[in-house]
C-alpha cells in the first residue's frame, strides 16, 4: 500500500487502474470467457471468480487533504472523508477485499465508519454494503440503486446470475434528486445524474477540498462501459460530462469511477472523445450500414491509441455505442 499527498504535478502521473469485474462480467462475455480458456476452464461461478481476481489488486492511497482520501485497486475508486465526526466513505470495492479495506479504514484512527455512499448499483462499488451496515454506518444512495440491488439480472450466454442483494445489503437511505451532508468540517454534496453509465448515477461533491467523485460517468483513460440493461447510454454520458463540466473549475481533483485522478482537462477530453465516436457511429447507422460493417469503419481509429488501452477494445466500445443510439 502507498501513502501519498498528491500535487498537482503528479495529478496526471497517478497509477490507472484495472476496470471493475461488472463490466466483463456481465456485457462482454467473449472477453471473461478468454481469461479463462487461457487457464484451461471456466470457473464454476464466473462473478466469484471475478471478485477474487479483483480482491486480489493491492489498495493505493493517494492523500488529497488531511481529511480526505483516496483508494483504488479492488474496484471503483474509493474516498474517505476522516476526522472526529467518523468516517464517510463513498464505494467500497468488490466483496472479498473488505478485510483489506477494513484495514486501510482502521489505519486511518479509531473514528467510526459512519455512512458509506454508493455512487452507483454496480457490484465492483456497493459489494459491500452489508459490511458497511454490520459496522454500524448508514448506506447512502439513489432511490434507483435500491431497486437495482433488489433485481435480479441475468447473462444467459455464460450463465452468470446477479440475484437481489440480501435485505442487509440494501441501502438503509435513499433519495431522489440530491442530498446534503455535513462532517469533519467538510461540505458533502450528493446529486441525481440522469440516466448515463446506468439509471442509479449520482456524483459525490466536496465543497471545501474542491474534490468530486463521479462515479462510472467518468472512465479516465479508457473507453467507458454503458450499461444499456439498466438505463445507460451514449448520449446520456455525453449529458453527465456535460454537466460535470460546469460545476468543476481548473484546479477540482476529479474522482473517476475507473482510472487515475483527473482534472477538468482529463474530463474535457473524456467528453470530447465521446462526442466524436458518437457522431461518427450515428452517422454510419443512420446510413443504414449494419454494426459488423460499422465497426470495420473503425470509427474509434484517432482515439484508440490514447483510450483503447483499457478493458474494453474498440469494437467493444462501437458496438455499445451503436446500441445505445
Amino acid at each position: 500500500m502507498t501513502d501519498t499527498l498528491i500535487t498537482r504535478r503528479q495529478l496526471l502521473r497517478t497509477t490507472s487502474l484495472l476496470a471493475g469485474g461488472t463490466v466483463v462480467a456481465r456485457v462482454f462475455p467473449e472477453s471473461f470467457a478468454t481469461v479463462f480458456a487461457q487457464r484451461g476452464a471456466a470457473p464454476a461461478d464466473p462473478v466469484a471468480a471475478m471478485r477474487a481476481q479483483m480482491a486480489a489488486a493491492p489498495i493505493e492511497r493517494v492523500g488529497l487533504t488531511d481529511n480526505l482520501t483516496m483508494l483504488s485497486g479492488p474496484g471503483g475508486n474509493v474516498i474517505v472523508l476522516n476526522g472526529p465526526d467518523g468516517k464517510v466513505v463513498a464505494d467500497g470495492f468488490v466483496l472479498p477485499a473488505w478485510v483489506a479495506l477494513r484495514k486501510v479504514l482502521d489505519s486511518m484512527g479509531t473514528q467510526r465508519i459512519t455512512t458509506m455512499i454508493n455512487t452507483h448499483w454496480h457490484y465492483d462499488h456497493a459489494d459491500n454494503n452489508a459490511n458497511f451496515r454490520q459496522a454500524g454506518a448508514e448506506v447512502i444512495a439513489h432511490e434507483n440503486t435500491r431497486k437495482r440491488l433488489s433485481e435480479t439480472h441475468e447473462l444467459a450466454v455464460l450463465g452468470m446470475v446477479f440475484k437481489p442483494v440480501p435485505t442487509n445489503a440494501l441501502p438503509t437511505q435513499i433519495f431522489a434528486q440530491d442530498r446534503k451532508l455535513q462532517a469533519n468540517g467538510e461540505g458533502v454534496e450528493l446529486g441525481y445524474i440522469p440516466p448515463s453509465h446506468t439509471d442509479t448515477d449520482v456524483y459525490v461533491r466536496y465543497t471545501k477540498a474542491n474534490v468530486i467523485h463521479l462515479g462510472d460517468t467518468f472512465f479516465n483513460g479508457m473507453y467507458p462501459y454503458i450499461d444499456a440493461g439498466t438505463g445507460g447510454s451514449i448520449n446520456g454520458m455525453i449529458a453527465a460530462a456535460d454537466r460535470s463540466l460546469k460545476i468543476v473549475d481548473a484546479r477540482t481533483r476529479i474522482v473517476p469511477g475507473h482510472g487515475p485522478l483527473a482534472d477538468r482537462a482529463a474530463l474535457t477530453g473524456f467528453r470530447d472523445m465521446m462526442v466524436a465516436v458518437r457522431d461518427r457511429v450515428q452517422k454510419l447507422k443512420s446510413s443504414g450500414m449494419p454494426l459488423d460493417k460499422t465497426m470495420a469503419v473503425k470509427p474509434t481509429a484517432s482515439f484508440d491509441a490514447e483510450w483503447g488501452k483499457g478493458f474494453l477494445t474498440p469494437d467493444q466500445f462501437v458496438t455499445i455505442v451503436y446500441n445505445t443510439l
